[in-house]
C-alpha cells in the first residue's frame, strides 16, 4: 500500500503531501524527517531505503513484520517521494513516479515548481486519478491526460461547472489572470512562449504603454 506521496524542494519545503493513512505526529515533522534521510543518502546509491525511524510518525502497521520503505526520484529542484509498505515493489512505485511527473508535464507544458504551489488543485486532481486510498488506479498517462474534473470556468461569462481537462482549465487561468492583471509575469518582453501564452511581463507592458503614449 501507498502511505503517502510528497514533493519538496531542494530545500525541504514540501509542495505537495497528500497522506492515505492516519498519521501519530504531525506533518511537519514527518516531513523534514524524510528530508533528512533523502539528503543524507550519496547520489550513487539507489532511489528506494528502509526507513524503520518512521514508526514514530506513521500509524501502527498492521504486521509486525511490514517494513517502511522511501521511494523517490529527483528532478531538478524537486523530491517526489512515496511512502510504501512492503506490500508494494520498488521498481514499480519508481515507475509510478514517472507517471505522475508525465501527467504533470502534460498538464502544465513543462511543469515547474510555481506549477505546484498556484495551481495545487490540478495537481492534486491529477494524483487521484492516479492513486485512491493507497491504491493504484490508472498508470496510462494517456487516461490520465484525458480525464476532465469538473473546475468552474475563470470566466465567469461562461456556464460554470463546465467539464474541463486539467490542461484546458490550466490555461484558461492564466489567460484571466493575464486580462486581469497587466503586471502578471509573462516570458520575454512581448510574453510569448509555450509557458507564458500572451502573458506581458512589467516590462514589456510599460513599454507597450510608452510606445502608445509616444504614438498619441
Amino acid at each position: 500500500m501507498i502511505h503517502a506521496v510528497l514533493i519538496f524542494n531542494t530545500a525541504g519545503v514540501a509542495r505537495l503531501t497528500k497522506f492515505y493513512t492516519p498519521l501519530r505526529q504531525s506533518a511537519q515533522t514527518l516531513v523534514p524527517k524524510i528530508f533528512s534521510l533523502i539528503c543524507s543518502r550519496p547520489p550513487n546509491l539507489c532511489n528506494f531505503l528502509e526507513a524503520p525511524e518512521l514508526d514514530a510518525y506513521l500509524a501502527p502497521k498492521e504486521q509486525q513484520d511490514e517494513r517502511w520503505r522511501v521511494v523517490y526520484r529527483s528532478y531538478a529542484t524537486l523530491h517526489f517521494v512515496f511512502v510504501v509498505d512492503s506490500a508494494e515493489s520498488e521498481l514499480g512505485i519508481l515507475d509510478l513516479i514517472q507517471v505522475f511527473v508525465e501527467s504533470l508535464d502534460r498538464a502544465f507544458e513543462n511543469v515547474c515548481e510555481l506549477d505546484l504551489v498556484f495551481q495545487f488543485d490540478e495537481v492534486h486532481h491529477i494524483l487521484a486519478e492516479i492513486i485512491q486510498g493507497g491504491l493504484v488506479l490508472e498508470t496510462n498517462v494517456e487516461e490520465i491526460d484525458n480525464a476532465g474534473t469538473l473546475l468552474p470556468y475563470p470566466d465567469h461569462n461562461k456556464t460554470p461547472n463546465t467539464l474541463l481537462t486539467v490542461q484546458t482549465a490550466s490555461k484558461l487561468r492564466k489567460e484571466s489572470f493575464s486580462s486581469a492583471n497587466p503586471l502578471s509575469l509573462g516570458i520575454g518582453v512581448g510574453g510569448t512562449g509555450s509557458r507564458g501564452g500572451n502573458l506581458k511581463s512589467p516590462i514589456g507592458w510599460l513599454t507597450s504603454k510608452i510606445t502608445s503614449g509616444r504614438a498619441m
